[in-house]
């Protein structure tokens, strides 16, 4: 008996399938290297997150009431988002706390106490009475241009120390 022996042959329809099955994963691989090229080149790969705290203004506060609210600039140079989790001071009497207002229906909002903000990477953000604020109770007696002690806690960066001048609510 003569025994058959069957040999693979490269056919046309093959080398064609097997081609489409390489180029598949040299494609991704191209793509995923021009992205990382692309942001690679921006400057930011890999770069934490470095928020700067400016600006700071508390508000005076008016009449026998001792609530108010106090602003900063904060701008993120780093490659990552940061967010800001809590602010303390030593200047204020009692608990400091992040604030936001929110569309509550028709031209109303109202003002509650958020959990954190979020400043993204490579933007700026800047606090104010109709946004994101930090409410306090102010401590003492202040006047216009006293200087109040903050401390801002990021997730990422860590505490920043940051100083809020006193100024009328009209400044």
């Amino acid at each position: 008996m003569s025994e058959r022996r069957h040999l693979w042959r490269p056919t046309r329809r093959r080398l064609t399938d097997t081609l489409l099955a390489a180029l598949a994963p040299i494609a991704a691989f191209s793509v995923a290297l021009g992205g990382l090229t692309t942001w690679a080149g921006t400057g930011k790969a890999g770069t934490p997150a470095h928020v700067e705290v400016t600006g700071g203004r508390v508000f005076l506060p008016y009449g026998d009431n001792r609530d108010t609210a106090a602003f900063f600039d904060l701008a993120n140079s780093g490659g990552a988002d940061d967010r800001l989790l809590r602010v303390t001071s030593t200047g204020a009497d009692g608990d400091v706390s992040l604030s936001g207002h929110r569309a509550v229906g028709a031209g109303a909002a109202a003002k509650g106490s958020v959990a954190s903000v979020t400043v993204p990477a490579g933007s700026r953000l800047s606090m104010s009475p109709h946004g994101v604020d930090v409410t306090l109770r102010a401590g003492g007696r202040w006047q216009v241009g006293d200087w109040v002690p903050f401390t801002l806690h990021f997730e990422r960066g860590g505490p920043v120390e940051a100083i809020a001048v006193v100024v009328r609510p009209a400044a």
